[in-house]
């Protein structure tokens, strides 16, 4: 007899039926895994990558898995998701096909390749389901190892729940913290910093986390022996194993073709993790990989006949069969039998896969066609448009650039023609149904998104004092926690001294050090942390010390929590808020503003730079209140600054992607943004003394900019327009330029040519000597704006130099 998860005893014939089911699911994802690289092969698909050879261990991972649970994977899992019931052979094949409707390939609708999985955590209108009462898997990404510090945080949650008051009525979240996260990953990809940066912070943080390494002794060409010391990664991470005098991991090892050990093995894993929150890693060796790494190229070119003749006799599922056949649980003929069956399955639910993809695009392409023939009959290219679309008739399945191309270059040809208009509508409503297929969903499209956010200005006493700006930060940050239980922050020196700037100060000893908490130095796995918490509906604050350290977690910012609500057609969230600091400080390493980096890698998470701390405690109170995730630049300089402390604390919230004026004057529209504009309201001051008035905007948000088009209003009186920031010319500059001149149609209102000033190229030198000759000063900002003024008006304004 065996124990279940929802039956302490069963009888030999439930158990006969139960592994014999797992054995059609592993036979099934095995023969997906087949057919999938023959189509890729004959072109239907673009590539491939699959689960062969990781099947039997990933049936032992389901059986652990319980409702509430969720995955963190990579490209392997597709045995497990199909074990779980959350992948279909015909959702297998739509993913493979790249089908963008949501009801077939349930993944990504078409936006990744095969391979990567996910459920669905939000519900159409994008409010959370109940993921207490499903399997959840959040959404794969590709590169290797970027799944572990999303992990971290999965795991991370489910703390939180069981040891913080006032979640008590987040249920639709988690039972108690009961809830295990499982991560799986190659064994070659533990060689990525990623992997053991999350593995060092989860044994500190000790979450309930399981680890599954799927180790088949090669990363697509290249053996372990290049990959790991000594080949094993168990062996060398065994100083994590937890012993009687310190907290760890419990590390367990297996055979990857063992079906009764594998899932007495997970069994084990699943119940230490959620009965004592204690991280596990099983090393699942032994395994195999028959069709190689991907269809791009073939394994047989670097293994040899020993390795080949070895991975043939242990392919997991054929060791399967043994093990069946062995304990009489089945015959041959009932397993032949239930193979043929499940092919045949395999193959109807491709074919109906295919037909789903293409029939939408046969009928666009018998419209166009039809279309086409009747603009013919009236056009002087009559022969030309008639070949277009009988060539496009001709095409067995047709994909939709060669509709989209066809109908254009038609278009083409009856430019001056009468019949131009019904075509290019034809062109036009094509293109508003189907594009949006490929790029909606980048930022939220539900109720809660920050464009609905309305502004709430701070308010004041008659008498306010005017205090430290980090007092305001500090006060409003009380005022957060208080009204916020599922609230919390996290990052280096957060906790016990209230961040480096006192931003913090006395929140931890209030609040509890899980929920204003101290962490190792780990960007990573910092933001991994939020991540994973904000997919579980707590609000985490992770905090990134300063700006230019970003740069550590800005892969996983990009490739992760910026594309998630993308890559899951608005099926998976994350709304983190992440704080750092940055600008204006002296030296290469703290004073670094790499904003158009930043903005261009990060699309999808908004970027908001506030000029100040009561606009920067106003940006927090608003992102609380919406669903998106965005990254909070405070002002390094700034902290110490006065600022009168508002009486609405918690309450008055600064606008996203709405501009401030900040100094109106009619000569020329400066816009800058964080504490350049400090620099540039000192050099209006001035300039103003010998006549120039300078029009001052405030960006205060880079992602959006401007929704409401107000520069191009001040550009329309004004007639001239400079830029000024700290980043490298053509960094965050060269972006503002971009959507104030092409998006707003500033260019239309110019009487001089729109001008930038920036730091230079390199990072800023050391010191405050350093400082001014590296980055835009007073004299520059002045001698800037009166050279474009001596441009229009020579005589009033001589040549400086």
């Amino acid at each position: 007899m065996i124990q279940t998860q929802n039956k302490t005893e069963i009888t030999f014939e439930d158990f006969k039926l139960e592994v014999l089911e797992d054995y059609k699911i592993a036979v099934i994802s095995r023969e997906c895994s087949l057919l999938g690289r023959r189509e890729v092969l004959t072109g239907k698909a673009k590539f491939g990558i699959f689960g062969d050879g990781k099947e039997v261990p990933q049936l032992a991972l389901a059986k652990a898995f319980q409702n509430g649970d969720f995955r963190s994977g990579y490209y392997r899992d597709q045995t497990f998701m199909m074990a779980i019931g959350e992948l279909s052979i015909l959702q297998f094949f739509a993913g493979l096909y790249g089908h963008t409707d949501i009801a077939f390939d349930t993944m990504s609708a078409g936006r990744q390749m095969g391979g990567h999985f996910t459920t669905h955590s939000l519900d159409e209108n994008g409010k959370w389901k109940n993921l207490t009462q499903q399997k959840n898997s959040s959404a794969d990404i590709s590169p290797t190892a970027g799944q572990m510090p999303r992990l971290l945080g999965l795991a991370q949650a489910s703390k939180i729940y069981r040891n913080v008051a006032g979640l008590e009525s987040n249920m639709n979240f988690s039972n108690k913290g009961n809830e295990v996260a499982w991560g799986t990953i190659g064994n070659a990809s533990t060689s990525e910093g990623l992997f053991f940066e999350t593995i060092n912070a989860a044994g500190v943080l000790q979450v309930p986390m399981v680890m599954s390494v799927w180790d088949d002794e090669y990363g697509i060409s290249v053996h372990a022996r290049h990959q790991t010391t000594k080949e094993n990664i168990s062996e060398i991470l065994k100083g994590f194993q937890r012993d009687d005098k310190n907290n760890g991991y419990e590390i367990l090892r297996v055979k990857g073709w063992d079906y009764p050990a594998l899932v007495a093995t997970y069994e084990k894993a699943g119940a230490i993790a959620r009965e004592e929150h204690v991280p596990v890693l099983i090393h699942v060796s032994e395994l195999t990989q028959p069709q190689g790494h991907s269809t791009s190229g073939s394994h047989e070119r670097y293994k040899n006949a020993e390795r080949l003749e070895w991975e043939a006799k242990f392919d997991c599922l054929a060791q399967m069969r043994i093990w069946l056949l062995d304990n009489d649980l089945a015959t041959a003929e009932e397993l032949d039998n239930l193979e043929n069956d499940c092919k045949k399955e395999v193959m109807e639910g491709k074919k109906a896969a295919w037909n789903a993809f293409v029939s939408p695009m046969k009928e666009e392409q018998q419209e166009l066609v039809a279309l086409l023939k009747s603009i013919a009959n009236s056009s002087a290219n009559k022969s030309s448009i008639e070949k277009l679309a009988t060539d496009l008739a001709a095409i067995k399945e047709p994909i939709r650039k060669e509709i989209f191309t066809t109908a254009r270059k038609a278009l083409r040809l009856i430019v001056t023609e009468d019949s131009k208009g019904q075509l290019a509508t034809w062109i036009t409503n094509y293109f508003t149904k189907i594009q949006p297929k490929f790029s909606s969903h980048l930022y939220s499209q539900s109720a809660h998104n920050v464009l609905n956010a309305k502004e709430v200005l701070p308010t004041f006493d008659d008498n306010a004092e005017d205090v430290d700006a980090r007092v305001v930060l500090r006060d409003n940050f009380d005022a957060i926690f208080a009204k916020y239980p599922e609230a919390l922050v996290f990052g280096e020196d957060a906790g016990n001294i209230g961040d480096v700037n006192q931003g913090l100060e006395g929140m931890q000893e209030k609040y509890g050090e899980l929920r204003v908490a101290d962490v190792g130095i780990r960007e990573a796995t910092i933001l991994g942390q939020g991540i994973g918490m904000a997919m579980r509906g707590l609000r985490p604050i992770a905090e990134i010390q300063y700006l230019d350290y970003l740069l550590y977690a800005i892969q996983i910012m990009s490739d992760d929590l910026a594309t998630l609500q993308y890559r899951t057609h608005g099926h998976q969230k994350a709304p983190l808020i992440i704080r750092t600091r940055g600008h204006r400080l002296e030296g290469i390493w703290h004073a670094g503003s790499p904003m158009g980096m930043i903005i261009n890698a990060i699309r999808g998470i908004h970027v908001l730079v506030p000029r100040n701390m009561t606009k920067a405690a106003g940006f927090y109170n608003t992102l609380l209140e919406t669903d998106e995730p965005a990254l909070v630049v405070e002002c390094l300089n700034g902290y110490r600054l006065k600022e009168k402390m508002p009486n609405n604390l918690g309450a008055f919230k600064t606008p996203i992607g709405v501009v401030e004026t900040i100094k109106t004057g009619k000569d020329i529209t400066i816009v800058s943004y964080g504490s350049t504009l400090r620099i540039v309201e000192q050099a209006a001051k001035e300039l103003l003394e010998i006549g120039i008035d300078v029009e001052i905007i405030d960006a205060q948000s880079l992602l959006p900019f401007d929704i409401n088009k107000d520069v191009v209003k001040s550009l329309a009186k004004t007639n001239r327009l400079l830029v000024v920031d700290e980043d490298v010319p053509g960094g965050a500059s060269a972006y503002l330029l971009q959507q104030i001149l092409e998006v707003q149609n500033g260019y239309d209102y110019l009487d001089s040519k729109p001008q930038t000033l920036t730091s230079k190229e390199h990072r800023p030198a050391y010191g405050t000597d350093g400082d001014y000759l590296s980055k835009p000063s007073i004299e520059d900002v002045y001698e800037k704006v009166y050279a474009i003024m001596h441009e229009a008006k020579p005589n009033e304004f001589p040549t400086m130099y």
